[in-house]
């Protein structure tokens, strides 16, 4: 067996020294979950920041966009005879248009937000197809945008498509082509005599 030559002071410096470095790694630890935490913190905020920059933003070109449909209705009112309901009624869906656009541009994004969930609470069915017709019209908005148009053809100002391989060509528009301008009986065209008996 061997002799243990270890005298308590010895055990006990032993032991100080292991619950010091204990203690140091476990305020490094606690100091790394701290950055950790302030860095994940400020990369949040950053990002609400940026949310909200963006939701600025579109709130100010909606509300841009809102005040040019005003103006363009209080243009085509003044152009209309005066007193007339068209007039009347341009005029008046102008100013509410107008007097939406200022609601929208003097209130912050987080107000809108919160109006907006409470209508949604208050109103879901109604909340819902708003939000269909909106996705709806975005859809087509985007569609129409994005859809190169054909050129137009110099007679009757009518598309037709100018490349030479088409079933239409512009320089013969109008003639009859493919299987009912020969006489293929079951298009259309006139059966020939063999085709009869």
């Amino acid at each position: 067996m061997e002799n243990d030559n270890t005298s308590p002071k010895q055990t006990s410096t032993v032991k100080s020294e292991t619950q010091k470095a204990t203690d140091e790694a476990a305020n490094r630890l606690e100091a790394g979950h701290e950055r950790v935490r302030e860095k994940a913190a400020d990369m949040a905020q950053s990002a609400r920041d940026h949310v909200h920059d963006q939701a600025e933003a579109a709130k100010s070109a909606a509300a841009n966009e809102t005040d040019a449909v005003a103006k363009a209705l209080r243009d085509a009112s003044q152009n209309l005879r005066d007193g007339s309901p068209q007039a009347r009624a341009f005029a008046q869906i102008a100013d509410g248009l107008a007097d939406a656009a200022d609601a929208v541009r003097n209130r912050d994004v987080n107000e809108l937000a919160g109006d907006l969930t409470g209508f949604a609470r208050r109103n879901p069915l109604a909340f819902l197809g708003g939000a269909a017709l909106l996705g709806f019209a975005a859809t087509r908005f985007a569609k129409a945008s994005s859809t190169p148009r054909p050129q137009a053809d110099d007679s009757y100002g009518s598309t037709v498509p100018s490349n030479p391989g088409s079933p239409v060509a512009p320089d013969n528009y109008g003639a009859a082509r493919g299987p009912a301008a020969t006489g293929t009986p079951g298009y259309g065209g006139t059966p020939s005599t063999g085709d009869l008996k």
